[in-house]
């Protein structure tokens, strides 16, 4: 039976049609679909146990609830964890991801990964570096000026430091610090040159390096210089954050030294609710705060927008801190949604 010339026309014409609409079906090789509907992130950080990674995931989660995306939180404290991550972030659906790497210098290949995946990548808090040693600047980042930082902190000890009328030469700032990571150095040598730039004689300012960026690596570090320095009967204390101070102030506190005669300002804020809960003051007078629950959300915000819309993050966006002590942190963490 012979069929229609018009009717053959029709039906490969429908076949065509069809085969056309299963390859626009397929999905592209690596890449995650950015159906606004589907929207999902991931907010990777290398210390999950850390309060400041949770503090930011507490402001990526407010900032999932008011755009209505997914978030997936997730801890990656080494490369092959960020690798896998990436992965598994690929396998679930996301488009992109929010990132405090455990190593800068994993940037290169970070970026790598998340372009054959197809995912949008933010850097948040530490900033990748490229293999030449320069920080990598065409990637979105967002952290605080670790410079200005640092130069608060510094000024703060030197005002607490005039305050209580110490004589200088009586007194010695123990520096924590950790150049291997760039952020950490700026953050030590914006408070080293605010204290110089103050008047504080740089003969009197130590370096005590840590191996471990945790309080035991702070203790051990502000142990050896204690030792090295039994003349100093006052200490003014610094470090890259929260931790690196309380570590030394926990040395000084076994060298018998108190509140009376230490003044350590820590940076971020979140490390140390505890230490200003304590019945009684201790070394620890204050921190710089910067806000965690902020920059969780920011990242998130601006990945999502990224996504959804199309529009790019800044290069570069840099935050600010504020001074907390005991008399005033409750009132400030309660306004920022750190403390219910």
């Amino acid at each position: 039976m012979k069929i229609p010339v018009p009717l053959l026309v029709l039906s490969a014409g429908l076949i065509l049609l069809a085969g056309c609409g299963k390859k626009s079906d397929a999905p592209s090789s690596g890449a995650a679909s950015t159906t606004p509907s589907t929207v999902k992130i991931g907010y990777l950080v290398k210390q999950p146990e850390e309060p400041w990674f949770q503090f930011e995931w507490k402001g990526a989660t407010a900032a999932s609830k008011q755009y209505g995306f997914e978030l997936v939180k997730l801890g990656v404290p080494d490369g092959e964890k960020v690798m896998t991550a990436i992965d598994s972030l690929v396998a679930g659906g996301a488009q992109g991801f929010v990132i405090c790497t455990p190593d800068v210098r994993l940037g290169p290949a970070i970026v790598a990964r998340a372009k054959l995946k197809g995912l949008k990548v933010i850097t948040v808090d530490d900033q990748f570096v490229s293999a030449d040693g320069k920080f990598m600047t065409d990637v979105p980042y967002l952290g605080m000026s670790a410079s200005k930082i640092g130069a608060a902190q510094g000024q703060a000890l030197y005002a607490e430091m005039t305050r209580r009328q110490w004589p200088v030469s009586e007194t010695a700032v123990c520096a924590i610090t950790f150049e291997e990571l760039d952020t950490a150095r700026e953050r030590t040598d914006g408070s080293i040159n605010a204290l110089k730039a103050a008047g504080f004689p740089a003969d009197r300012i130590f370096k005590a390096p840590q191996k471990t960026t945790d309080v035991p690596g702070s203790l051990d570090a502000a142990n050896i210089l204690l030792t090295q320095h039994p003349e100093v009967k006052r200490w003014l204390v610094l470090g890259m954050n929260d931790t690196a101070v309380l570590g030394a102030i926990r040395a000084t506190e076994g060298r018998g030294f108190t509140a009376e005669n230490v003044i350590g300002v820590g940076i971020n804020g979140t490390d140390c609710i505890d230490e200003l809960r304590k019945a009684s003051p201790t070394g620890f007078y204050g921190s710089m705060l910067v806000s965690a629950p902020q920059e969780g959300f920011k990242t998130s915000e601006l990945l999502y927008h990224w996504i959804k819309d199309g529009v790019a993050p800044p290069l570069d966006t840099r935050t600010t801190g504020i001074l907390i002590t005991r008399e005033n942190f409750e009132a400030v963490l309660k306004k920022e949604g750190i403390l219910e």
